[in-house]
């Protein structure tokens, strides 16, 4: 399954791949400049230095060899295009949140619906970052029932594990289902065939 790990700038999405993957990841991370102050915004992510400019990747094997593959996308408006790209043949997607810039991550859900991907939501816990309960978060995301949403601390392997498996499970669920076979086994070559002439 290809997933897609998105959220807005300096959300956790690089620090969930990291802590999840059984490989060792890609990541893209560049350091970030004086010059990409004016377009990276860092109000509420205080300290970070660096930042995704293309694509972080890893991987990780589930029980009944359910093989998740998960792509980080970069999480500023610039690298839209790119995201996209990213997103295609994906059958889901991970968005992260933050309780302190919630608002932050409206455009990429409104992106993921777009793209018509199922996903689910996890607040990534920040220590400085306001609590609330999980039915106040999901009135404020504005976020349909059926759609998982989590709490969630992307540097904690069985926290983040938990909002990937809700992910996958809701994924699963959302998958048609395969057709039916009224007759699998096919008409009788004898009996099915239409009466000659000389059978008449």
């Amino acid at each position: 399954m290809k997933l897609v790990v998105a959220g807005p700038f300096g959300v956790g999405k690089t620090t969930l791949i990291r802590t999840l993957s059984e490989i060792a990841t890609l990541h893209t991370e560049e350091a970030m400049t004086e010059t990409g102050r004016p377009v990276d915004d860092l109000a509420g992510v205080p300290g970070k230095s660096t930042t995704t400019v293309a694509v972080d990747f890893g991987r990780l094997t589930l029980p009944g060899n359910v093989v998740l593959y998960m792509f980080g996308t970069p999480g500023q408006r610039r690298f839209f295009p790119l995201w996209q790209d990213i997103a295609r043949g994906a059958v889901g997607a991970l968005v992260l949140a933050d309780t302190r810039r919630l608002a932050d991550s409206f455009e990429i859900m409104d992106m993921v619906e777009e793209q018509g991907l199922p996903y689910a939501v996890a607040v990534n816990r920040f220590p400085d970052a306001p609590d609330h309960p999980v039915e106040v978060l999901r009135t404020h995301l504005d976020l349909h029932a059926a759609t998982p949403l989590l709490l969630c601390d992307a540097r904690e392997r069985d926290s983040s594990l938990d909002a990937l498996i809700a992910l996958a499970e809701h994924v699963l669920d959302a998958l048609p289902a395969a057709p039916a076979d009224p007759d699998p086994v096919g008409p009788d070559p004898v009996t099915s065939d239409p009466a000659t002439p000389e059978q008449q």
